[in-house]
């Protein structure tokens, strides 16, 4: 959308919500048509005045179902919620921050149910299509999150990431996604997945746009982005398993991005890391996430499984004889880790990986629930890493003639979000973004 009044841009996101022959109906659950109209007249007053809120002042936004409003009941993508629970009694302190930054939230977002798959499919509220092909998956959790974003239905999307869920619907509908230091936003109000790795991202076509969004829910001050110099910059290409069985596309594209980088000067080294061995080996006792998702369901799981879906309950089933030992070891055993790998990229400016080995399945492919399940753990697979490990990380659109698309994801350590911003800014331009 041009930047034109907020006014104007909100009528023309409206009406691509309202558009019977797009997605808005399986996109946005509900929409603050009236709220959002009367924030844009306020946006706009404002800068006529010449008054400003911050870097989101007048921005169209939505937020994923997971984020508390006053007065709403929190869905959380699940009809059970939708019938059990009651109204949430404050606004979450992003969606607080987001309006008081002067954010227009125009609508909250489908996902999937309880954020917990990758692949975005949502049998109670419909799934909404990917962009790129509407036979395909958009990618999960944030699923109504991205396709929003993608579609013109706002420009600055809030979704949550604890495995991948704003990277991964990023890469393979076209768009960028933010993965932040988790510490940075906080995640009260926002309904939980896994208490220790859940963090809150924006999903939005540039950058630039994620930046914004990012200062303005971690309370930071916003600066203007410079791109850093790719020449001479250090860039690690993670080898082995991350690299293992990309499809076709994804191979060919990745290929391209990195020739580019090298191109542009930067210095590429291949790194083999043996700390994603030490991952795995934590993870084969259940997985701190799994067990922590397993403990917020569990009396949910006690009534009302049939009413989950499938492909959601499988997963949560699967942790429930995760032992109190096992779960304290996999606890002390990632710390461990998440110091050894800050040390490990302490001579890396940042990692790049292909951000989904494979791209979007089609609604087709994913109907069985055994291939549902495979290409989860496919869409998961390099981006759940960062999580893993406490880094930081965006999936940048990897440049396409045609056919699929596929993401960069680049990675920072911890508390580097400003810098890798900058980063991924130099790397977006390169791409021709």
């Amino acid at each position: 959308m041009a930047r034109n009044s907020a006014r104007e841009r909100l009528e023309a996101a409206l009406a691509r919500i309202d558009d019977p022959k797009g997605e808005g109906a399986r996109t946005c659950l509900t929409v603050y048509r009236e709220q959002a109209k009367t924030a844009a007249d306020a946006a706009d007053a404002r800068a006529k005045s010449g008054i400003s809120l911050g870097p989101v002042d007048g921005t169209i936004v939505s937020i994923k179902d997971l984020f508390d409003v006053a007065g709403e009941v929190t869905r959380a993508g699940s009809r059970i919620f939708t019938e059990e629970r009651k109204p949430a009694t404050a606004d979450a302190p992003v969606v607080r921050r987001l309006r008081a930054g002067g954010a227009i939230i125009v609508a909250k977002t489908n996902m999937s149910e309880f954020a917990y798959t990758g692949i975005g499919a949502n049998p109670h509220f419909g799934t909404p299509a990917n962009p790129a092909d509407r036979k395909r998956v958009p990618g999960g959790s944030s699923s109504g999150a991205v396709v929003s974003a993608a579609d013109g239905m706002c420009e600055i999307a809030i979704g949550s990431d604890t495995g991948g869920s704003c990277r991964i619907p990023a890469a393979i509908c076209g768009i960028v996604g933010y993965k932040p230091s988790r510490q940075r936003i906080p995640t009260d109000g926002a309904f939980p997945l896994s208490y220790s790795i859940d963090s809150i991202g924006p999903i939005a076509r540039t950058v630039e746009a994620c930046a914004k969004a990012d200062a303005v829910m971690a309370a930071e001050d916003f600066a203007p982005l410079e791109p850093t110099q790719l020449a001479g910059l250090r860039i690690g290409i993670v080898q082995g398993t991350p690299l293992e069985n990309l499809d076709e596309t994804v191979s060919k594209r990745f290929a391209g991005a990195v020739d580019q980088l090298r191109k542009a000067g930067a210095r590429l080294s291949e790194e083999k890391l043996a700390l994603l061995a030490d991952m795995a080996e934590v993870n084969s006792k259940g997985g701190v996430q799994p067990a922590e998702a397993f403990s917020i369901h569990r009396e949910l799981m006690s009534r009302r499984a049939d009413d989950i879906d499938p492909n959601v309950r499988v997963r949560l089933e699967r942790a429930r004889n995760v032992s109190a030992a096992d779960y304290i070891d996999m606890v002390r055993q990632r710390a461990q880790l998440i110091r050894l790998m800050d040390a490990r990229l302490s001579d890396i400016d940042i990692l790049a990986l292909p951000t989904t080995p494979i791209v979007a399945p089609t609604m087709q492919e994913v109907a069985p629930a055994d291939e549902f399940a495979r290409r989860n753990a496919m869409l998961l697979r390099n981006t759940l890493i960062v999580n893993f490990f406490d880094l930081c990380a965006i999936s940048v659109p990897i440049p396409r003639e045609g056919g699929l698309p596929a993401g960069l994801m680049l990675v920072a350590r911890n508390g580097q979000d400003n810098r890798l911003f900058r980063i991924a800014m130099a790397v977006e331009r390169l791409f021709g973004g």
